[in-house]
């Protein structure tokens, strides 16, 4: 039986939903520092188009087919899904995908995968054997266009912007994704050095006020 996903410990039989997620007794699992092409994701090779999205989920959902599966979590994601890092026996499933060659290191989260994607893109193995673009660069290739701007009537009230600082002052970036969220980032968090700043604010309580939600880093 799934325990909480609070407990993040997590055991069951699993169904893969698509490259490098499952969903555990009702609860749905990304695994943690690997990122797989999306299942609508096509790749190249010799010339051809296949669906290497589609056939990343097929090999997780063969790794993990008759399995038990034990996941220990590493927090929430901002689609309510458990991060974790999972096994069938001995075999840790974040590894063995990347092993592989069905999902590559997701550096922004994580290290450790790195040396299994390096072996699996010098072996061929698995979409090294095409020509893709990353699984993170396509999800942006499929945002959406920007909003139209809201008229200054129907706006939400703003924070003045302050200017950037690096020696304890206002240096939190507030912006507007394309998604239409409003969040902010510190000084240290993953996306800060490449987050554009719309507003500056000195406290996260100046943020809030704003409107923004504190960005979510695993």
């Amino acid at each position: 039986m799934t325990q909480p996903a609070q407990a993040q410990a997590l055991r069951g039989t699993a169904v893969a939903v698509d490259g490098d997620s499952l969903e555990v007794g009702g609860t749905r699992i990304r695994l943690f520092g690997i990122d797989a092409p999306e299942f609508d994701q096509t790749c190249k090779r010799n010339g051809e188009t296949w669906s290497c999205g589609k056939s990343a989920k097929d090999q997780l959902a063969a790794l993990v087919a008759g399995q038990e599966i034990e996941c220990q979590g590493q927090g929430v994601d901002q689609y309510g899904r458990v991060l974790a890092v999972c096994w069938a026996g001995r075999d840790e499933l974040n590894e063995a995908v990347v092993t592989q060659g069905w999902a590559v290191a997701y550096r922004d989260f994580s290290d450790a995968y790195i040396p299994a994607e390096t072996r699996a893109k010098a072996s061929r193995l698995g979409i090294w054997s095409s020509t893709f673009a990353l699984p993170s660069a396509y999800r942006l290739s499929k945002l959406e266009p920007a909003p139209a701007p809201v008229p200054e009537s129907l706006a939400r009230p703003m924070v003045k912007a302050q200017p950037p600082t690096w020696t304890g002052g206002c240096a939190i970036k507030g912006n507007r994704n394309r998604r239409g969220q409003w969040i902010y980032h510190l000084p240290g968090m993953p996306y800060y050095d490449r987050t554009r700043a719309e507003e500056m604010f000195c406290t996260e309580a100046q943020a809030q006020a704003a409107g923004y939600r504190r960005a979510i880093v695993q």
